[in-house]
C-alpha cells in the first residue's frame, strides 16, 4: 500500500516485528501504553504502515516531553494528550532538549548538557546511558529513529547537531546529520544538508517505511526529506506562518506531519505550545490543529511502529 504525498515524499506501508510493551528493551516489564499512554482497543493498528504485526499500542503513540520535565503521550487521531509522569533522570540540573522513541516504545531523551537517557513510556522512569556528550561537538541535537528499509524491524537513531545563538530570526545553527550506534554509543557524522538548509538546525522524525524528515529553523520554517546516507535534503516545503520559536518539536503519524511550536517573544505570557498539522496524506493543507495546549513541548518522538497512512 502506498500514499503519494504531493510534497514529493512517498510513504510506504511497513510492518513491525516487535511485540514488547512500553517498558525498557532490556526485558524489564512495564504497563502497556493502552492504559498509561491513552491507547485503547487496538484502534491505532487499523491504519497502514505501523499498525499490526506484533507492535504494541504503546509503540504506535507519539510521545512528547515538556520544559517542566513531564512526559505525555499524544494520540494524533484524537488530538489528545495524556500525562504519564515526571522524568526522574539524574541530569545534574539540565533540562530536556529532544526525544526519540524506538519500536519497543522506549523514549531516548537528550538533555541540554548533552546527556542521553532511556525513559520508560509507561511510567517515565529513567535510566542513564554511557553516551559521551559533545562527540564531534554534538551537545544538543534533534533526533529520530528511522527503519533501515521499508518494512524492516531494524532501525537506526539519527541526530542533527544544534548550536544555540544562530543568526537573528533564523534560530539555532546546525551541525548536519549524524548517527548514534546504540551498541557502542558512538556518534558518527554523515553530512550537512543541501542548499539553503545547509548549516541549519533541525528536529527530525522518521518512519517505518525508512524515511527521515527534518523540521528546519529557517524563517518561516521548512520541511524536507533527508537522505540518510549523505544528509542531502530534497523537496523542501516552506511552512507559511510557522516559526520554530523558542520551543519546538516534530513528528510524523498516519501520513501527516505535526509541528509543536512555542515562542515566548511572540506570545508574551501565553507561551504554551501550538500544534500545527500538515495533512500530507489528504489535501496537503497546513493549519493549527490545536492552539495553546497548556504546556510547552520541547521534544517529541514517534516509533517506526506508528502508522504511515491514516487509520481507518
Amino acid at each position: 500500500m502506498r500514499t503519494l504525498l504531493t510534497l514529493g515524499f512517498v510513504a510506504i506501508a511497513a510492518g513491525c516485528g516487535s511485540s514488547k510493551s512500553s517498558g525498557f528493551d532490556d526485558g524489564s516489564s512495564g504497563t502497556s501504553g493502552g492504559s498509561s499512554g491513552g491507547a485503547s482497543g487496538g484502534l491505532l493498528g487499523d491504519g497502514g504502515g505501523g499498525g499490526g504485526n506484533g507492535c504494541s499500542d504503546a509503540a504506535k503513540l507519539v510521545y512528547v516531553v515538556s520544559d517542566a520535565n513531564d512526559l505525555y503521550s499524544f494520540r494524533p487521531d484524537k488530538l489528545s494528550f495524556t500525562k504519564i509522569g515526571a522524568l526522574s533522570c539524574n541530569s545534574a540540573g539540565a533540562t530536556p532538549n529532544s526525544m526519540a522513541v524506538d519500536r519497543n516504545g522506549v523514549a531516548w531523551v537528550n538533555y541540554s548538557n548533552g546527556l542521553l537517557f532511556k525513559v520508560s513510556t509507561s511510567n517515565a522512569s529513567c535510566e542513564s546511558t554511557p553516551f559521551a556528550p559533545n562527540q564531534h561537538n554534538f551537545m544538543k541535537f534533534g533526533m529520530a529513529f528511522s527503519s533501515n528499509s521499508a518494512g524492516s524491524s531494524d532501525e537506526s537513531l539519527y541526530v542533527c547537531g544544534i548550536v544555540d545563538g544562530g543568526l537573528p530570526g533564523l534560530g539555532p545553527n546546525g551541525l548536519g546529520l549524524a548517527k548514534i550506534d546504540l551498541a557502542t554509543f558512538k556518534l558518527t557524522p554523515i553530512g550537512d544538508f543541501s542548499g539553503q538548509l545547509r548549516g541549519r538546525g533541525a528536529e527530525l522524525t522518521g518512519t517505518g517505511d525508512g524515511k527521515l524528515y527534518g523540521f528546519f529553523t529557517t524563517n518561516p520554517a521548512q520541511l524536507a526529506e533527508i537522505n540518510k546516507f549523505t544528509g542531502a535534503t530534497t523537496n523542501p516545503r516552506q511552512l507559511d506562518n510557522v516559526s520554530t520559536g523558542t520551543a519546538w518539536a516534530f513528528s510524523f503519524w498516519g501520513g501527516d506531519f505535526y509541528f509543536y511550536t512555542a515562542d515566548v517573544q511572540n506570545k508574551g505570557l501565553s507561551d504554551t505550545t501550538d500544534l500545527t498539522r500538515l495533512k500530507a496524506a489528504t489535501d496537503n493543507s497546513l493549519g493549527i490543529a490545536k492552539a495553546q495546549i497548556g504546556f510547552r513541548i520541547v521534544g517529541a518522538g514517534v516509533s517506526t511502529c506508528a502508522p504511515t497512512t491514516p487509520p481507518k
